[in-house]
């Protein structure tokens, strides 16, 4: 052989070796690929595991009233492993993977039985791990699900897999939103009580260990999480869900009425500063008005004629005025260089600063302002500063906008213009609960408080945290200018401009507000807008509750009396009388040989409020909580009736609320002719009765 076919023999021998090298690993990965496939596909599986954070149940917010406010209730996202223990064998999975899909059609109804069996099939199939099956299900609904074919095998070997997810609720729907507020996974800062006291409501994560299986996806090894959870503290919240449903009612209605373009209403307990509603509306349709942003706390614009009680503070406290000293208001206009301020009603002649106050005169508050400090201008915005008008409030939800009140030193301050037009609420930005802080402080006596949102943190029943209202200013003022601004607010009332919100019941004080909106790019030359307001409080001789009312762009009108007062007057009427704290000063009187008014026997409590409140005293010769009346020429008399146990009670001059109560109480069955009290009953007084006695009564 020679050399060169020597060398040939070689080379071909060698590609050889390699061809047959080649399609030997050809071979070797085909059989991993195709015939162990699912062998080491399940072992790496196994291999690829980690832990991931489970987030926890958050708290709840709760009103002061113990009404549930916000909550978390668990949600599943149901998913099926193809391959789980219990149904490897494909007898078993093809013996009920139809009934298991007829059960999921019936139970959800958003497929066909067929279409259930040919999805679950395909997957099969395909050797899917973690197929999904349906989302957002409730915990009752999972219950129902786990007794379904195939899922009943076992907790962990019928391939259903549970993914608990916690979904946030409001029980009472839009009642309190934006200050219940919630928490964006894609946002930093919540909003309202669910943003600000995250760090309490959140909880702490626990760890769930999953594994990774083929597409990327990570599925929990376990039903249940190797580290649980521990859930968020729970937060009492100031809010009263009656006096927010009223107050959210009263301020729609309204907006309706005058096709505003928003508006807000807060409710404030005056010596606690405790929040007991707020509410917040803006027109998003013709007549449709839902909460998208809190104007309470962020509505920061000029607040118009409720900023005079603070001129009138400054101007009393340094005795430039007293409350008989004489303004000269002229035609109702007020001339200064480059501007005329104007009265809306036209002038009213020579009056006191009572009267100008009560009638709330532009002229005469922007005179005085200008004449008593035009040399000394900081004279009166100390008087802001000193009581902390100018800072924000340190509310505890997010949210709030620093108030704009200029000084001299201000770059905007103009020497002709800027200390008039303060004087009547212009030139400046406050926020409506600013200005309700501000009231609420003359209500209080003097005693300036920061409102508060949460009352106390709670976790497992037990609380952790308590909050009382920070105290701005001891005192605003002298306590003798207290007294003249509370008399200067309740002759509005009484004698003024806010006289739609008097009450023969209880007396109120307060102040009405109109001020023109500054158009955002041609200021109060543009197309005009109003802001119509009301602050004040009530019963105006013992302050509880202080009220502020504020609704922007009304079509139909734009006074403050008219536009904001009837959502004061409805609030402030509405828990007069169903707050009986308020009652107590209600003047007694004992009723001497006169005939005693008319009233039906039954409970007391009912016919001793009635008589309170028409001022009548009367004798009760009861301790029980059921009488009957005795008529006498000495007075209103009433005398104990005991409900004795298996004895047929008296309900002869009951009305029926009453008469049914104790006869269901006894046990019997009644049956009712005619109207009016009981005359007539079948089984006399006093008679022994058994329980599912029928008895008749007649009532005329």
């Amino acid at each position: 052989m020679n050399i060169r076919d020597n060398i040939l023999l070689r080379v071909y021998l060698s590609f050889g070796l390699i061809v047959l090298l080649a399609v030997a690993v050809l071979v070797r990965l085909c059989d991993v690929q195709f015939v162990e496939g699912h062998k080491w596909r399940a072992m790496a599986d196994s291999l690829s595991t980690k832990y991931v954070n489970i987030d926890a149940a958050r708290g709840n917010i709760y009103s002061v009233d113990g009404s549930l406010l916000a909550t978390s209730i668990p949600e599943y996202e149901l998913r099926m492993d193809m391959y789980a223990g219990g149904i490897q064998d494909k007898d078993i999975f093809d013996s009920k993977v139809d009934s298991l899909a007829m059960k999921l059609s019936q139970f959800f109804k958003d497929k066909t039985p067929k279409e259930y069996s040919r999805y679950l099939r395909n997957a099969r199939r395909d050797s899917i791990r973690y197929l999904l099956i349906k989302r957002k299900v409730g915990y009752q609904e999972l219950k129902t699900i786990r007794t379904f074919p195939l899922y009943n095998i076992g907790k962990y070997t019928g391939g259903l897999i549970a993914v608990q997810q916690n979904k946030r609720i409001r029980p009472f729907k839009f009642l309190a939103a934006r200050t219940i507020g919630y928490k964006n996974e894609n946002v930093d800062n919540g909003v309202g009580l669910e943003g600000a006291y995250g760090d309490y409501i959140n909880g702490e994560r626990g760890k769930r260990l999953v594994q990774r299986i083929s597409g990327g996806v990570w599925m929990p090894v376990n039903d249940e999480a190797e580290v649980a959870p521990k859930e968020g503290a729970d937060i009492i919240s100031t809010i009263d869900i009656n006096m927010q449903d009223l107050a959210q009612s009263a301020l729609e209605k309204q907006l309706k009425i005058s096709d505003a373009d928003h508006g807000t209403v807060i409710l404030m307990e005056v010596n606690t500063g405790e929040v007991r509603a707020v509410a917040n509306y803006t027109r998003v349709s013709k007549g449709v008005y839902e909460e998208k942003f809190n104007y309470a706390i962020g509505g920061s614009q000029d607040p118009g004629s409720t900023f005079k009680l603070a001129s009138y503070m400054a101007l009393l406290e340094d005795k430039k005025v007293d409350t008989n000293t004489l303004v000269a208001t002229g035609d109702g206009t007020y001339r200064i260089p480059a501007h005329t301020i104007r009265d809306s009603h036209g002038g009213i002649g020579t009056v006191t600063v009572m009267k100008a106050f009560e009638q709330s005169a532009n002229t005469a508050i922007a005179k005085l302002v200008n004449q008593h400090y035009q040399n000394n201008p900081s004279q009166f915005t100390d008087h802001l500063y000193d009581i902390h008008m100018n800072e924000r409030l340190g509310l505890q939800i997010p949210g709030e906008t620093k108030p704009v009140i200029k000084n001299p030193k201000s770059k905007t301050w103009n020497k002709n213009m800027t200390l008039p037009q303060m004087a009547y609420g212009y030139e400046m930005q406050i926020t409506p609960l600013q200005i309700l802080a501000f009231y609420n402080a003359v209500a209080n006596n003097g005693k300036y408080i920061a409102p508060i949102f949460v009352k106390e943190i709670r976790r497992l029943g037990n609380p952790i945290e308590q909050f009382q209202a920070r105290v701005i200013k001891d005192e605003i003022c002298s306590p003798e200018t207290v007294r003249k601004l509370q008399a200067m607010l309740e002759n509005v009332v009484t004698k003024g401009t806010g006289k739609l919100m008097g009450s023969p019941l209880y007396r109120v004080a307060g102040k009405t507000g109109t001020a023109q909106v500054a158009d955002a790019n041609r200021g109060y030359k543009g197309k005009r807008s109003y802001q119509a307001s009301f602050c004040g409080y009530f019963p105006a001789d013992k302050p509880k509750y202080s009220i502020m009312v504020s609704i922007n762009g009304p079509k139909n009108g734009y006074y403050g009396a008219t536009v904001a007062g009837p959502v004061f007057k409805e609030i402030a009427d509405r828990i007069y009388a169903s707050d009986m704290e308020m009652y107590n000063n209600i003047p007694e009187h004992f009723v001497g040989n006169t005939v005693k008014p008319e009233a039906k026997a039954g409970h007391s409590k009912a016919v001793k409020r009635v008589y309170n409140a028409l001022g009548i005293k009367a004798l009760y010769a009861a301790k029980s909580d059921y009488f009957n009346s005795v008529d006498t020429s000495n007075g209103i008399v009433y005398e104990e009736y005991n409900v004795v146990k298996g004895v047929m009670p008296d309900v002869s001059g009951m009305g029926l609320k009453d008469a049914l109560y104790l006869l269901g109480n006894a046990g019997l069955k009644a049956k009712v002719k005619g109207s009016g009290r009981v005359v007539t009953q079948s089984i006399a007084a006093g008679s022994r009765i058994g329980k599912g006695l029928s008895v008749q009564i007649d009532l005329q």
